[in-house]
């Protein structure tokens, strides 16, 4: 048996405890998003998922690729000179979290490394399920 020690990321902690959504709505998505210039948007960056008791969960990537899950309002957006912009903003129909919008989630599932703590968690809603994790260092969100 594992120990919970090595659930957690070790320059990031064990970070939210996801257990605590099941039986809650999500009511809505914000995501943060990269732009330069006249490039399309690279992201998103992050995801909070908000839910029907207004709490806001952050999902994002750490240095180490880690997948970062904590307890977090959304920021707002951002101009880095000339490095870019930061855009915080509602994405709830731009992600595969849109037909879930309204719905309970009904389980949560994460998936942990030894070395790099948790790498993916998994909500099941009544019409399907959101993988979140890290590919490559960044945010990868799929329908399954």
């Amino acid at each position: 048996m594992e120990s919970e020690k090595s659930n957690g990321c070790p320059l990031h902690g064990p970070g939210a405890s996801v257990q605590a959504w099941v039986g809650r709505r999500l009511t809505g998505v914000v995501g943060s998003w990269h732009s330069y210039d006249s490039e399309a948007p690279a992201g998103p960056l992050d995801v909070w998922l908000i839910d029907d008791r207004e709490s806001a969960l952050r999902i994002t990537t750490g240095s180490d690729w880690c997948l970062i899950v904590e307890v977090s309002e959304p920021h707002a957006g951002y101009d880095m000179g000339d490095a870019g912009r930061i855009a915080v903003e509602e994405i709830g129909g731009k992600t595969p979290f849109a037909d879930h919008i309204g719905d309970p989630v009904l389980a949560v599932r994460e998936e942990h490394e030894p070395n790099s703590g948790r790498i993916a968690l998994e909500l099941s809603f009544p019409a399907g399920r959101v993988r979140c994790d890290s590919w490559g260092g960044d945010l990868r969100l799929t329908a399954l």
